[in-house]
Order: C-alpha cells, then sequence, then structure tokens
C-alpha cells in the first residue's frame, strides 16, 4: 500500500509539473475561466484527453507513434497554423475590443460550442502535449514496472486537479479585469502565447 500510495504520488507530482507550464490550453482555459464561458466543459475536455493519453502512454503507445514520425510532423503544422490564427483573433480584440465583443455572442449554445471544438483543438493538435503525456509520463511509468497504472492515475489526478483549479479558480480575478483595459491585457498575453508556439511548432515540424 505505502509502495503503491508513493507512486501515484509521483506520477501526480511528475504530471502537476508538466501541465503546470505556461502554454496554449493552459492560456485558453485560463480565459475561459475568467469569462466563466462553458468552463466545466473545458476543464472536463482538458481533464479527459490528458487521462486517455496518459493512459496510452503508460500502455506503451508510444513506441508505435516513434515508428511513424510523420504524424507528429502534421500535427505540428496543423496545430502551428492553429494556433496562429487564433493568437490573431485574440490580437485583434487587443485593437478592436468593441468588434471582440460581437464576435464572443450568437448565443450560449454557440459560444459552448466554440469553447469545445477549440479546447479539442488546443488539446490534440498540439505535439507537445503527445511528447509530454504519451512519451515522457509513458516512458518514466514503465520503470515503475507493475505500478506503472498507479504512477499513471497520479498523473491524471494531478491534470484533473490543475485545470479544475485554473478554470474555476480563474473566475476570482473577474475583479480585477473589470475594465476593458485589463481585458486587452489579457488578450495581449493570450495573443502572444499562442502566436510564439504556433511559430514554434511550424519551424520545429
Amino acid at each position: 500500500m505505502n509502495n503503491a500510495l508513493a507512486t501515484a504520488a509521483a506520477g501526480f507530482g511528475t504530471g502537476l509539473s508538466l501541465i503546470v507550464a505556461i502554454g496554449a490550453q493552459n492560456a485558453f482555459v485560463l480565459r475561459q475561466g475568467v469569462r466563466r464561458d462553458a468552463v466545466l466543459a473545458v476543464v472536463g475536455i482538458c481533464a479527459l484527453s490528458d487521462a486517455v493519453l496518459i493512459a496510452l502512454g503508460v500502455g506503451g503507445v508510444g513506441a508505435l507513434v516513434v515508428a511513424w514520425p510523420g504524424a507528429l510532423t502534421a500535427v505540428g503544422w496543423i496545430g502551428g497554423a492553429f494556433l496562429l490564427g487564433y493568437g490573431a483573433l485574440a490580437a485583434r480584440r487587443v485593437f478592436r475590443p468593441a468588434g471582440a465583443l460581437r464576435a464572443d455572442g450568437g448565443g450560449a449554445a454557440g459560444s459552448r460550442r466554440r469553447a469545445v471544438l477549440t479546447c479539442l483543438a488546443l488539446t490534440w493538435l498540439n505535439p507537445h502535449v503527445y511528447l509530454d503525456t504519451v512519451f515522457l509520463l509513458g516512458s518514466v511509468a514503465a520503470d515503475r514496472g507493475p505500478l506503472r497504472w498507479t504512477f499513471g492515475l497520479g498523473a491524471a489526478l494531478a491534470s484533473l486537479a490543475w485545470f479544475a483549479a485554473l478554470g474555476f479558480g480563474a473566475r476570482h480575478l473577474g475583479r480585477f479585469l473589470a475594465s476593458p483595459r485589463a481585458w486587452r491585457i489579457l488578450d495581449g498575453l493570450v495573443a502572444a502565447v499562442m502566436i510564439v508556439l504556433g511559430v514554434s511548432l511550424i519551424a520545429g515540424s
């Protein structure tokens, strides 16, 4: 039992150290949390996607993907282009905040659908997600032998805890973002993260 708890704790710590790094996914979850827009759906997608990818890594799928390097290259180009497009939209909101407000309209259902599709794209079109979960966590888990799935469970719980804290905790930043200027600063940061990551993905593909 002690070995299992220690292994789960190690998985939790390793997973958290990889997930907390600033990235496109975290920036999107933060913005959705501040706006209180489809937060539960976004957090659920991020946590469930990580759980699936971690399970694939622990199950040894990473070795199969290595045999098809063209897959990650294609994902890098597609994901990079998507990040550049999303970054451009965020930059547009910085310079045209009124237009951005209209662009976010379309009703609650339309906003939720856009949030879900964007979250899926930011998660599954980012090669770094595969490198962190399928390859890195999978290889570390393999060293745990029979307890590798316990290690993976700890990593998956870390993902759930982080995204829940980020998404639902971000609403408390609302009072700091009450002015249009504050929102422009946030959108500027989101735009910078998306564009830098988009360029790095394309350059590294």
